[in-house]
């Protein structure tokens, strides 16, 4: 990964200053830390977001210990999406990497009042940069409910394909819904007309 920047907005001190892992033209993304257990756990706990991810609510505790499992785990990256005010907006992450096949999955998740105002396509933008243009990732994975309209929306505008659908493949709240499954392949990518990441 490129060299650690820190991002700091006017109306934060140095001590709200975030070193980034990564970042793009309007975002920066800072390597998840047990610290923002807390964080992770409003988020999670958002009755919007649980119902349009198909999670369930875990104790503070439980997203504390996931966070450690994860910190560890190489064959993922964790970030907060940071706009240039340096407040967290949300997480990306890539997942489930497997280097010998070049794969990997997206997952993104806005904080309920940041929703609605491009940090998920910039923060997936970068994500996606980050695995085809540092990572040698040759296809992205991500599965969002049929009637998540907005995450079906940001994944159109990040250049992903909609491949078809998992039936009933997610229980949720005692209702069974359909996944869309979405991919991009590298050489997709290459042709999205848009800057990267790196020339931030």
């Amino acid at each position: 990964m490129t060299e650690d920047i820190r991002m700091v907005g006017d109306e934060h001190d140095a001590e709200a200053a975030r070193e980034l892992a990564w970042r793009s033209q309007s975002v920066g993304l800072a390597a998840l830390d047990v610290d923002d257990a807390e964080l992770m756990h409003s988020w999670r706990s958002d009755p919007v977001a649980a119902h349009q991810m198909g999670i369930w609510p875990r104790s503070l505790t439980a997203v504390r210990e996931r966070i450690e499992r994860d910190v560890e785990d190489d064959d993922r990256e964790d970030f907060l999406i940071l706009p240039p005010d340096g407040t967290p907006v949300g997480y990306v992450a890539l997942t489930g990497q497997n280097i010998v096949n070049g794969t990997a999955e997206v997952v993104l998740m806005l904080a309920a009042r940041h929703r609605g105002q491009g940090h998920g396509t910039a923060a997936l933008d970068a994500a996606v940069d980050l695995a085809f243009g540092e990572l040698p990732m040759y296809r992205l994975t991500a599965e969002t409910h049929t009637d998540n309209a907005p995450a079906l929306a940001v994944l159109a505008k990040s250049g992903f394909t909609r491949e078809g659908i998992s039936r009933a493949a997610c229980l949720h709240r005692g209702r069974r819904h359909d996944l869309a499954v979405f991919s991009l392949l590298r050489p997709e990518w290459e042709g999205l007309n848009r800057p990267r990441a790196w020339d931030a």
